[in-house]
């Protein structure tokens, strides 16, 4: 493995394991030489292959984002703030996500799998409601990169950066995700179904886990 290749590894590692979630922004190229002691010309080679591989974007005089470049700008999210309702998004969930569970499971390789488990076992680990939602989200994000369409990938970061800016105020009966919260179990079937490749599995599962998450946003806590 080369010094490049060894730097990727390191920096993949840090957005996989530190709780990132998308368009979070991503440490300055100065705290990153320090802690990965390397020279900035080096670090700024291995950034460029991350954001080949979709993992970043960059934006001049604002600093690294995790994940895809959004295709909408900011005033574009809040326009469609204003035009959307939150079971409007859920629809267009419902639309696109199981498809991308089923075309998943025929182009995933190994690295993606590894990225989904991990993403799931994080889930199922989370300490608070923020921590899971992050991790949530990121496994929903894990299986639309592991399309490798990148129309796709964009269209889903476009939906998500709504997703994210339509407020639907969601009431917590605790602090964390009880052990037995059915997410879980629908997370880890899905991501079974895609590394079985079992894609219409994986999707009617989706499904199903988005018509729960919309059940129990409409009728609260305990009644989905």
């Amino acid at each position: 493995m080369t010094e490049i290749e060894n730097l990727v590894a390191q920096l993949r590692d840090l957005i996989d394991n530190a709780g990132y979630r998308h368009n979070d922004r991503f440490p300055p190229e100065r705290e990153l030489c320090e802690k990965f002691g390397t020279t900035r010309n080096q670090l700024r080679r291995a950034l460029s292959e991350l954001e080949a591989q979709g993992r970043i974007w960059r934006h001049v005089g604002r600093g690294t984002f995790v994940g895809t470049r959004p295709v909408l700008n900011l005033q574009d999210v809040t326009y469609l703030r204003d035009q959307i309702k939150p079971e409007q998004v859920m629809q267009v969930r419902l639309a696109i996500e199981p498809e991308l569970c089923r075309l998943a499971a025929r182009t995933a390789t190994k690295s993606d799998y590894e990225q989904m488990k991990l993403c799931h076992d994080k889930c199922c680990s989370s300490e608070d409601w923020r921590n899971y939602e992050a991790w949530d989200n990121n496994l929903h994000y894990a299986i639309a990169r592991a399309t490798r369409n990148h129309l796709f990938l964009y269209f889903f970061e476009t939906l998500n950066s709504v997703r994210r800016s339509v407020v639907w105020a969601q009431p917590r009966t605790s602090s964390r995700p009880p052990s037995d919260y059915v997410s879980f179990h629908e997370h880890g079937a899905i991501v079974d179904g895609i590394i079985n490749g079992d894609g219409n599995g994986a999707a009617s599962v989706m499904t199903n886990h988005l018509n729960t998450v919309h059940a129990r946003l409409i009728n609260g806590p305990g009644k989905s």
